[in-house]
């Protein structure tokens, strides 16, 4: 078995949804506060303060969503999030063509949007782990990943270029469809899925608190997701604060076009592929816990460089060559992290572990782009993403931390060496 091993009908159905939902959100890179910016007129602090506050609300009103999705079948649930996204994304070319558009609507769009997205995750992470096989996981993983950094390679770039011909909304729109079809491959995997956990007596008026926390009280009490959960908030959270700041440099003082703007984050996102394509055999040589240190390390070391970003064709260059390198790192990184992530969590509990992870990583982003925005504001982009680069270089330390178990970091049976060459 190589690369290319099937891993049924049914994983393919998945497979598909996921990567037309993925090209469609990849089209519409950063649409929201691009058209923030570009219709609304909007300055780098109300670009941030929208992305913030999306993701702030979105995130409050995710809370019940964890344990909501642990106790129904998960199919159901990954449809009606897709649904729900398309009706929000929908709304905003309808709002636009009747000269109705603000930034009010685009906060709300972003609050359900994000509300949708965590219980997706959620759901779709405890279905992937219910309908592949503990060691295909890892293949599984890389698959997605490599169709994730393919559609971030090829979608800004053709995003920036349709909006420069059709208008600011017209990749919102394709988003929009991307979720109807994705819905559609949903349905379309078919077959029986296995009854949700059951909940425990008394507990039919209402979550119960101790279910509301459960996926926190495994993460914190984890040895090594522990460290981790704070290394990827951190990580995240400079990485995504530091993008409407730069849209706001490279759009406005700079003055690139939206299809340079595109193509700087598009392109190097060939690295994130042959990053993910290489995974399985730097595991089955290196080890996980090798291969998950030295990427988590590695992609800490880029941020800092994109303060120095200049007009032009040398700022072109150097963000692209930066995004390169931090791509790469990352589409090594997160496949081996997902595995791993499941491997160590228990399946009745993975929609509560998962929801619980993304709701506090979209809140810590939310908070940092917040600040961000602030910062940006007062001392100018340049100098917030100066300090976001600094920052970002102390995060190793809590991987690090996490090593020291050598024992429970990267060291579950489920995903043999041997076994996750097939991630190529």
């Amino acid at each position: 078995m190589g690369g290319r091993a099937s891993l049924g009908r049914r994983f393919g159905w998945l497979w598909a949804a996921y990567g037309v939902s993925t090209v469609g959100t990849m089209l519409a890179f950063d649409a929201l506060p691009v058209i923030a910016i570009l219709v609304l007129h909007a300055g780098p602090a109300a670009v941030s303060a929208l992305a913030a506050t999306g993701l702030a609300v979105g995130t409050v009103l995710a809370v019940p969503l964890g344990p909501w999705v642990e106790f129904r079948r998960k199919r159901p649930v990954m449809i009606a999030a897709d649904l729900v996204r398309c009706a929000a994304l929908v709304s905003v070319p309808v709002a636009f063509a009747l000269g109705l558009l603000g930034l009010g609507q685009l906060l709300l769009v972003s609050v359900v949007v994000g509300a949708a997205d965590i219980a997706f995750r959620a759901a779709s992470g405890a279905h992937l782990k219910a309908l592949v096989a503990p060691e295909h996981l890892l293949v599984a993983n890389g698959r997605f990943e490599s169709t994730s950094w393919t559609a971030t390679m090829i979608g800004p770039p053709l995003g920036g270029l349709a909006i420069g011909l059709f208008g600011p909304v017209v990749t919102v729109t394709a988003d929009a469809l991307s979720y109807l079809l994705s819905a559609l491959g949903i349905r379309a995997i078919g077959g029986g899925e296995a009854p949700p956990p059951v909940r425990g007596a008394g507990a039919r008026t209402g979550l119960r608190r101790d279910e509301l926390l459960a996926g926190w009280r495994h993460i914190l009490g984890h040895p090594t997701l522990r460290p981790m959960l704070f290394n990827t908030l951190l990580c995240n959270g400079l990485i995504m604060a530091t993008a409407p700041v730069l849209a706001s440099l490279m759009l406005g003082p700079l003055h690139f076009a939206p299809w340079q703007y595109g193509l700087a984050f598009g392109a190097p996102c060939i690295g994130g592929l042959i990053g993910s394509r290489l995974v399985g055999r730097l595991v089955a040589r290196f080890g996980q816990r090798r291969v998950m240190l030295a990427s988590g390390v590695l992609r800490a070391c880029w941020v800092p460089w994109l303060a120095l970003v200049g007009p032009g064709a040398g700022g072109l260059v150097l963000v692209a060559t930066v995004e390169l390198g931090l791509i790469t790192c990352c589409g090594i990184f997160n496949p081996v992290f997902a595995t791993y992530r499941l491997e160590q969590t228990p399946t009745e509990s993975v929609a509560r572990t998962l929801s619980a992870w993304t709701i506090t990583s979209k809140a810590a982003i939310a908070l940092m782009t917040a600040l961000w925005g602030v910062l940006a504001g007062l001392a100018g982009p340049r100098t917030a993403v100066a300090l976001a680069g600094c920052t970002m270089l102390a995060t190793p330390l809590l991987l690090l931390r996490a090593a020291r178990r050598p024992d429970r970091f990267g060291g579950s049976s489920e995903c043999p060496n041997a076994l996750a060459a097939e991630a190529n």
